[in-house]
């Protein structure tokens, strides 16, 4: 059996496409695990927490948390986020360079239906300074449908202080 020139020329046509093809796909492939590994982050480098020892429990009754508002939204791929915005006020007399809480959403019998714990505040941020007072924003990503709807507890766990 003998190829025409037009039948070599579309079979050359058809395989350089399947290897376009499987390129594109590798350098899709390549590109998520690149974006799911932290974009270059240290994979053995682990958060720092704030210390909360005695002298961080005891400055802790300074920080005063207030005006919580609660919101919910959906993005482009209809997950749903639930957003808690309020004042944080350092009402002591030292500066807070990172504030450390634990939030908790409960259900209905008063359960605890999620616990996290993150900064009040990004480092960016900046210390927050004596007798000083902030809006922050915490979000979640997935609030359980047992969740009560109320404004979650939250509490200090963690103080870097000045």
């Amino acid at each position: 059996m003998t190829l025409s020139a037009s039948e070599g020329s579309s079979s050359n046509k058809f395989y350089t496409g399947l290897a376009a093809g499987a390129g594109l796909v590798l350098v899709v492939i390549l590109a998520g695990v690149l974006l799911t590994r932290g974009g270059g982050t240290n994979p053995t480098q682990q958060a720092v927490h704030p210390p909360f020892g005695p002298a961080e429990q005891a400055y802790a009754a300074q920080i005063h948390i207030s005006n919580l508002q609660l919101s919910q939204a959906n993005n482009m791929l209809n997950q749903e986020f639930t957003y808690v915005v309020g004042t944080v006020a350092n009402a002591g007399t030292r500066t807070a360079r990172a504030i450390e809480v634990t939030v908790e959403f409960h259900d209905l019998i008063h359960q605890v239906v999620l616990r996290d714990t993150l900064p009040l505040f990004p480092l960016e941020a900046g210390p927050l300074q004596a007798s000083r007072e902030r809006s922050f924003q915490l979000t979640f990503e997935h609030v359980p449908p047992a969740w009560n709807h109320e404004a979650p507890s939250i509490r200090v766990t963690g103080l870097d202080l000045q």
